[in-house]
């Protein structure tokens, strides 16, 4: 998908401003947040996350999108947004991680001594595919068969994406590739390590409006 110019600048979708529930914040330190922008307009009212202050009362969902996850760690922290999306995941709300996201949410990182949010029971490896040859797309279901929001034949596409070692009993696998969880679920935390962003299929993104 190719997003369009305007989202570039454009900091929250129309009606966000006025509306007193139901927005959904996108953590906009860094990453492809423009893309969850442009998903979002089709769907529901949005607002991009840049500073503590943006966290109003009307944010009822929080996305973290893919991108670079030291990088987004450490603005979280110099933006007091931490405190703020970390105090929105301890309330049970819900939260969408994709690809850094995951790795923003998992309770640990096997190849890096880091831990964010830790609130996926999830043990997730970074940059599971390579740097260099691991962006690729595939197809897969999401959920399970005999679940009433289960979702065939989604478009899967990894940029130098994350993959899950191991998952506690919290945690639920979606969807894999080759034997690897690539999205989890655990009672209102939606993680995947692939970008339904980057695509024009919306499915996951109005599951993540379900929550």
């Amino acid at each position: 998908m190719v997003v369009a110019v305007e989202y570039i600048s454009k900091e929250e979708s129309d009606g966000a401003e006025s509306a007193k529930h139901g927005v959904t914040g996108i953590l906009a330190v860094q990453g492809a947040f423009a893309e969850h922008a442009a998903v979002l307009d089709k769907l529901g009212p949005w607002k991009l996350l840049r500073a503590a202050e943006d966290f109003d009362e009307s944010i009822d969902r929080v996305i973290l999108p893919g991108g670079e996850s030291t990088t987004q760690g450490k603005l979280l922290r110099s933006t007091g947004l931490f405190e703020k999306i970390d105090a929105h995941i301890k309330a049970g709300k819900p939260v969408f991680g994709t690809c850094a996201g995951m790795i923003l949410l998992a309770r640990k990182l096997d190849n890096d001594p880091n831990v964010y949010f830790g609130a996926l029971d999830a043990v997730v490896r970074r940059n599971a595919y390579g740097r260099q040859l691991g962006s690729f797309a595939a197809t897969a279901d999401f959920g399970k068969p005999d679940a009433p929001d289960f979702i065939t034949d989604f478009p899967l596409v990894f940029i130098r994406g994350p993959y899950v070692v191991s998952a506690g009993p919290e945690a639920t696998v979606e969807t894999e590739i080759d034997g690897h969880p690539v999205a989890l679920r655990q009672g209102n935390i939606l993680a995947t390590a692939f970008h339904p962003e980057l695509t024009d299929d919306t499915r996951l993104h109005e599951l993540f409006l379900s929550l």
